[in-house]
């Protein structure tokens, strides 16, 4: 019987059903045995959110830092798996704190040493430069990447990060004065999640796990957005330097958090819609590099 492990950090939820819906057709096979571990912290973050936590905790993200978790239990780390399905959310561009922490722990290197890994996000729609960060740790970690599934939230860029916004500080899913749409990914794209999973079965059975991202991506596992791309890779030249620069000012971190937040906002509000026409007008002149980078991100 095949061993499979689901690994997951959530706060709000969204990525527990995620996972589940994922697992099901693994679940339901009398061939493959699935474990569920969900990565907890010593010191949980809020949820929901206060707006000082939420931007607290940017530094720390972006930088991974890791923080102190709770142990694996040794049922679950000194049992060798078939097949680990990572999932994963996205904290200011960078895998999410508790992520992070477990991706750099000496139970990530035991559990993840020469096993083959699907990664699977639930993110607001930036994913792709926190995906090739969470590479480089599996890859440190000795893991064999074969799948990624990227779903994120599908409504426009500056209405989502009105809804994600105000889900993240009331802790309550619901439509924003009765009229912006539902936060996150959809229930729609995680109930047809599930797709994925018989896909990850067949090739699991069928020991063709190298040719499984194929497959998905044929299956809409991930699409790439070369304007959001553009925005990630910039926005994450930014944040290297906002990061650092307040990590360092130890008497005046809550100032300049502040100070970033003004910043933030205004590069949502201002900066990023002029991005996105330039996007447009340069995008005739940038096709083969578009194309190939799509090629890439779409992989392992």
């Amino acid at each position: 019987m095949k061993q499979v492990l689901v690994i997951y950090y959530t706060q709000s939820g969204q990525l527990r059903e995620i996972a589940q819906q994922v697992a099901l057709p693994l679940e339901k096979s009398e061939s493959v045995a699935v474990t569920f571990y969900e990565i907890v912290l010593e010191k949980p973050f809020p949820f929901p959110w206060d707006k000082d936590s939420f931007f607290d905790a940017f530094p720390e993200s972006f930088l991974q830092i890791p923080t102190a978790l709770k142990p694996v239990p040794s049922e679950i780390l000194n049992r060798k798996y078939d097949l680990i399905l990572f999932h994963y959310q996205v904290w200011y561009l960078s895998p999410s704190i508790p992520i992070n922490s477990f991706l750099k722990s000496p139970e990530a290197s035991i559990l993840l040493r020469d096993t083959p890994v699907v990664t699977i996000s639930g993110s607001r729609n930036m994913w792709v430069m926190a995906h090739e960060k969470v590479k480089v740790l599996l890859r440190e970690n000795g893991a064999k990447l074969k799948g990624n599934i990227a779903l994120v939230d599908r409504v426009g860029n500056l209405i989502s990060v009105i809804t994600i916004v105000e889900w993240m500080f009331s802790g309550v899913k619901k439509k924003y004065l009765g009229i912006f749409p539902l936060p996150g990914v959809s229930e729609k794209d995680i109930k047809e999640s599930e797709k994925f999973g018989g896909i990850i079965l067949k090739n699991l059975n069928e020991d063709t796990l190298d040719q499984l991202q194929g497959e998905m991506v044929a299956a809409g596992a991930v699409k790439i957005s070369p304007y959001l791309v553009t925005v990630d890779k910039t926005a994450n030249k930014i944040f290297n330097k906002w990061s650092n620069f307040i990590k360092s000012r130890k008497n005046s971190r809550k100032a300049w958090l502040k100070v970033f937040y003004i910043y933030l906002f205004l590069a949502i509000w201002l900066i990023s819609p002029i991005v996105y026409i330039l996007h447009v007008f340069t995008y005739p002149l940038k096709r083969n590099k578009i194309k190939k980078e799509t090629q890439y991100y779409q992989g392992v």
